[in-house]
């Protein structure tokens, strides 16, 4: 796998069924520290609330997942909340669908329904972007290098993770895989330039 689909920007969607209202919150997100907080977030603003369900897929391996049905029944909301996100094929999204209940009981096809056809529409209205799958490096070099080596980053499309700057250089940088042999054989190039995968 050379790229994966995600999001960029964050979109919500309602949805109402006899008189329960469904709010579907999409986000771009990496880890699960940061989906912990974008729930404690919405739990703030909608305290009142019944259930905040929601799923998550992370990694470009796509094998960090998670679901809740926060109090549903079994199966109802996490599962058809997460079945939305993988039928677009994304990764590193978050989609958390507040409830408010209506005072009616909308039984187990009509939970699976409302909690799919909010995250569908949540997800329908935000652009879906394709991106480079990226291959993490640890560089090490004398600070008279930097410009060198900030060029060849530039030129295979590389992202700069961390970059600690002093009489040394410590560089974290992200290079799609695609162009993983250019970036090795041009580093190899400038001499004395500690390579070290992540």
């Amino acid at each position: 796998m050379e790229s994966y689909f995600t999001i960029e920007s964050t979109s919500n969607a309602e949805y109402k069924d006899r008189g329960s209202r469904f709010i579907a919150y999409a986000n771009p997100c990496k880890t699960s520290a940061e989906f912990k907080n974008q729930l404690k977030d919405l739990k703030k603003e909608h305290p009142k609330a019944v259930h905040h369900c929601f799923a998550y897929r992370l990694g470009t391996d796509g094998n960090l997942f998670r679901s809740s049905d926060d109090g549903e029944p079994s199966g109802t909301a996490g599962k058809p909340i997460l079945g939305q996100i993988d039928s677009k094929g994304l990764i590193d999204v978050s989609v958390i669908v507040v409830r408010y209940f209506g005072g009616t009981l909308l039984g187990v096809p009509g939970l699976i329904q409302a909690y799919k056809s909010v995250t569908a529409l949540a997800l329908q209205i935000i652009p879906i972007v394709q991106k480079p799958i990226l291959k993490n490096y640890q560089l090490h070099f004398d600070y008279t290098r930097l410009n060198a080596v900030m060029h060849i980053i530039k030129q295979v499309q590389g992202e700069i993770i961390k970059i600690e700057n002093q009489l040394f250089c410590d560089l974290k940088v992200g290079i799609p895989v695609t162009r993983e042999a250019e970036f090795i054989y041009k580093l190899k190039e400038i001499n004395n330039i500690e390579i070290i995968n992540f």
